[in-house]
């Protein structure tokens, strides 16, 4: 095909009239070299691309936008996290993006989102930046060689870092957006240079595109498969070892971040073609698959060398904590590809809990289940950002919210359905404190979590006896292969009891005062699922029937 050809197809239907020059699916080679040559990264001495963001360094939630429309207005969840935008504003700032990009050199890039066919996006993107078309080539699905990808895009993403709005005319809040269109299917973002809008934007379609068209469940989760073809998957906040525990030597990756479940027996399926890993205090003896992947093709963002070398510092936190790593998925040696697994046996909600109230390992019927994915709790400590002195709770509807167009028990409900339909089994994991809160207590040994884990993955609690936590109500087992049975009551573990008793009053409070905005929404089922309201400190109730699931 030849140039005008690629621009007629390409960039006309987006509203360009020309270019400098288009760059078309250039491959990772000459996108280092662009980049390079421009001045966008230096190389590392793994051949890895160093690339800096520039002003912000992580997304921007108070600067992401939905416009509001007639195929909209009824049906995402509008406020904080989803602020409405006027859809002539919109193509007035397309229009002013794309007379910024016509005199300057862009790069096309084309792929999908969604592994499975019967899920699948065909992607456009239109990149300012060398080293962000090498982000698209890496973290989406990349087309067979030789495959034709002159298609009509179900989705296209125009992103300039070096175009800013004008708050007052265009109606963003600053000067830098992330504003998706679902009538146009166009996202726009200006402003930053930050990698993640893209994926995260693209996420957030398909958090709307796929349970309000296709019911299939999308999920911000890990997930990796056994050799008999037991998938599990693995929902956790920042800080709470999702991607630690989710990378097993004896069970291929399906993905690090981003699935949906399909209805009927159709399975899990990563939305994504590679990885977006944080690297702060990496090193090869604690993530020896990250550190390998980051060679040449990877992208390293935000990072610093060590002094007169070309070697990565990963302790340096001078430009942010937030330092990430980007590559193909292929760069991991056990990643299943194509990344789609059966139905999931298994699901674990990881937590951190920083009060030391909650069990290391409980069993979580469907109600409870159902609630705690609405609350997706894990807690910061001091240390994790100025200003936390002490531990703080942190809630994130299904430990995503900031992703999530519809409201969130639209997927609560569609994850109990779940449940019921594939006999799921539903874990709560707390990876966080034992023997008191942060600064008394100790940091759950990972080796006790791997094995509550590979416990729960090989059937060995189908037989216990499990308890009931008289706050939580959560079913909690007598015993665990290869760990002491002490640690697995959490009041056992605290010096003082009745100390114990009351955290565990005061977390449940605040579980209740959060779920207070979803409550109007929530059903019944949901609803039951919520901490007691109890200050008993009798022994816990013996669980009817060694599973309840």
């Amino acid at each position: 095909m030849n140039a005008t050809a690629d621009f007629q197809t390409r960039l006309a239907p987006l509203g360009f009239a020309q270019v400098k020059q288009l760059h078309l699916n250039l491959p990772p080679a000459a996108l280092v070299e662009h980049a390079l040559c421009r001045g966008e990264g230096a190389l590392t001495d793994t051949g890895a691309l160093m690339a800096d963001t520039g002003t912000f360094t992580g997304r921007s939630p108070k600067d992401r936008f939905i416009v509001q429309d007639a195929g909209t207005i009824d049906s995402v969840w509008w406020g904080d996290i989803n602020i409405p935008f006027d859809a002539a504003k919109f193509n007035r700032l397309q229009e002013k993006m794309v007379a910024y990009l016509e005199g300057k050199e862009i790069y096309v890039r084309e792929g999908y989102a969604g592994a499975h066919p019967a899920s699948q996006l065909k992607l456009r993107v239109v990149n300012e930046m060398a080293w962000h078309n090498l982000f698209c080539y890496n973290l989406f699905l990349r087309p067979e060689a030789g495959a034709d990808t002159s298609w009509t895009a179900d989705f296209s993403i125009i992103c300039a870092p070096g175009f800013e709005a004008d708050p007052a005319v265009d109606g963003t809040r600053q000067k830098n957006f992330a504003v998706l269109n679902f009538t146009e299917k166009v996202l726009l973002i200006g402003g930053t240079a930050y990698a993640g809008e893209m994926k995260k934007g693209i996420f957030g379609v398909l958090n709307y595109l796929l349970p309000h068209e296709q019911n299939t469940l999308p999920m911000h989760c890990s997930a990796n498969v056994g050799e008999a073809g037991d998938a599990a998957v693995f929902f956790g906040l920042s800080g709470t070892g999702k991607t630690t525990l989710s990378t097993d030597p004896h069970r291929a990756l399906v993905g690090d971040d981003e699935h949906g479940w399909l209805p009927g027996q159709g399975g899990i399926f990563n939305f994504e073609g590679g990885c977006y890993a944080k690297v702060i205090d990496l090193s090869a003896e604690k993530e020896p698959e990250i550190w390998n992947a980051i060679r040449f093709g990877a992208i390293v963002e935000n990072t610093r060398f060590q002094p007169n070398t070309r070697s990565v510092d990963y302790a340096n936190t001078s430009v942010t904590e937030n330092t990430r790593t980007a590559y193909p998925l292929h760069f991991i040696p056990n990643a299943l590809e194509p990344s789609v697994a059966g139905v999931p046996k298994n699901i674990f909600f990881l937590t951190a809990d920083a009060f030391g109230v909650l069990p290391p390992i409980s069993r979580l019927d469907k109600s409870h289940a159902m609630y705690h994915f609405l609350s997706g709790y894990t807690a910061k400590v001091a240390g994790t950002e100025m200003g936390i002195t002490e531990p703080q709770t942190t809630f994130s509807a299904c430990f995503g919210q900031v992703f999530l167009p519809l409201h969130p028990t639209r997927y609560a409900e569609m994850l109990g359905q779940k449940m019921e339909e594939h006999d799921v089994q539903v874990w709560l994991i707390n990876t966080g404190w034992t023997g008191g809160g942060y600064g008394t207590g100790t940091r759950m040994k990972l080796g006790y979590t791997r094995a509550m884990i590979t416990a729960a993955l090989t059937g060995q609690l189908d037989a216990v006896r499990f308890l009931l936590h008289p706050v939580f109500g959560v079913a909690v087992p007598e015993t665990v292969p290869g760990v002491p049975a002490q640690i697995l009551d959490p009041r056992r573990t605290w010096t003082n009891p009745v100390a114990y008793d009351q955290a565990a009053q005061g977390l449940a409070t605040k579980f209740v005062a959060n779920f207070e905005k979803y409550a109007a929404n929530a059903n019944p089922e949901i609803l039951a699922g919520a901490p007691l309201a109890t200050k008993s400190t009798a022994p816990s109730v013996i669980a009817a029937g060694p599973v309840n699931r």
